[in-house]
């Protein structure tokens, strides 16, 4: 069996969403995000794209309903026991499926949790559920019950953590290795993705976001890839990917020469992460930490270039995208605690100039303060 954590592990993590279930007065959960199953259970699978549900009531019974391709999917990988299935057809409705588990579990009128905040979960199948459930039982929806769990993480998970902070490392030395004038980008995304593999690692729960030229300043991986020429930029972020567990970095590379506003903004991106460093401590508040951000940013004269969000929280997470919860913006309330994994990203798009220059890293909150987990230099590096 594939289990990544201990039995013990196991066990804490049902008790604490079991503790979060009695203090909201909530009689079971129905899971729809792929997170919550796999932090809760082990269980890993991209079938959550099809209707899928994990029940939890408050006796600790823990009942899958999914597809066939995924009952030995979750017999493999996972500690769940009640695995059902509902079967493809024209006519399906699984969620008169589900009300059959519900029945056994003795949950009619009683009150369900409902993760409807869940990619797994589509319009359709929610207007479905919705219907399902009408005078059947009441509903609250507790799509961060078991995520405000997942927000600290464990010794076990940390482990996972630092080996994706090493395997980040080491596509990032790939980088620096074969970026220059001449080579695809398709070069160095194979060669980064090369290393995290041959080292163990997974698939991240999104694309590597790689441009250069005008493209060095888009903030979102698509599907063109050029020939680095000379001067060029290069933008790339990342992440190396274990166990699910993301460490993410973000670098923009002059390749040949950089342009002279390259080093004022390079300059200005280290400022920030360091006044963010200094401010990302437990007590505070995430969203005092983007307001040191913006502050630094706009007080050099980047207000037009920086982000409405410098970061977010890492962890294991699943296709469409790797970023977790709390972002760090204005106003968020979130307090800092030791265990949490930010990714911190300063971010500066010059469309005027067509100049982009960008700087993140991977930090795992300590007790006294926070600790970046990758080992490379910061300097602006020019190939």
């Amino acid at each position: 069996m594939g289990l990544h954590f201990s039995e013990e592990e196991f066990k804490s993590r049902k008790s604490k969403v079991l503790n979060s279930m009695k203090e909201q007065n909530i009689d079971a959960l129905l899971m729809f995000r792929q997170e919550s199953m796999y932090w809760l259970t082990g269980y890993d699978t991209f079938g959550y794209v099809f209707f899928q549900t994990l029940i939890l009531d408050q006796k600790g019974n823990i009942v899958l309903l999914t597809r066939a391709p995924d009952l030995r999917q979750a017999q493999n990988t996972s500690i769940i026991e009640d695995i059902r299935i509902w079967v493809d057809k024209d006519s399906s409705n699984p969620t008169d499926d589900l009300k059959v588990i519900l029945d056994e579990l003795n949950l009619k009128g009683k009150k369900l949790g409902i993760e409807y905040d869940a990619y797994g979960l589509t319009g359709k199948n929610t207007l479905r559920l919705n219907k399902s459930l009408k005078d059947y039982c009441s509903t609250e929806d507790t799509s961060n019950l078991i995520t405000k769990l997942r927000v600290v993480k464990s010794k076990e998970e940390i482990v996972y953590v630092r080996k994706a902070a090493e395997l980040a490392d080491k596509a990032l030395n790939e980088a620096w290795k074969h970026a220059k004038a001449g080579v695809s980008e398709s070069k160095i995304l194979a060669e980064m993705n090369k290393v995290i593999f041959e080292g163990g690692g997974d698939y991240p729960a999104n694309e590597f976001i790689i441009g250069s030229g005008k493209n060095a300043l888009l903030c979102r991986y698509q599907s063109e890839k050029q020939i680095l020429k000379n001067p060029d930029q290069l933008t790339i972020e990342w992440a190396g990917t274990y166990r699910h567990y993301h460490s993410a970095m973000f670098r923009t590379i002059p390749i040949g020469k950089a342009n002279p506003k390259h080093y004022i903004m390079h300059e200005a991106c280290v400022e920030a992460l360091k006044n963010c460093e200094n401010k990302l401590k437990p007590g505070n508040k995430v969203g005092e930490v983007f307001d040191v951000h913006a502050k630094t940013f706009d007080h050099l004269g980047f207000n037009k270039a920086r982000m409405n969000a410098c970061g977010y929280s890492l962890g294991a997470t699943f296709s469409p995208n790797w970023m977790d919860w709390p972002m760090l913006y204005t106003g968020n309330q979130y307090l800092i605690e030791p265990g949490n994994v930010f990714f911190m990203h300063m971010i500066l798009m010059d469309s005027e100039n067509n100049l982009a220059m960008n700087l993140g890293e991977t930090y795992l909150v300590t007790k006294n303060g926070n600790e970046r987990l990758g080992n490379k230099k910061i300097d602006l590096v020019i190939l």
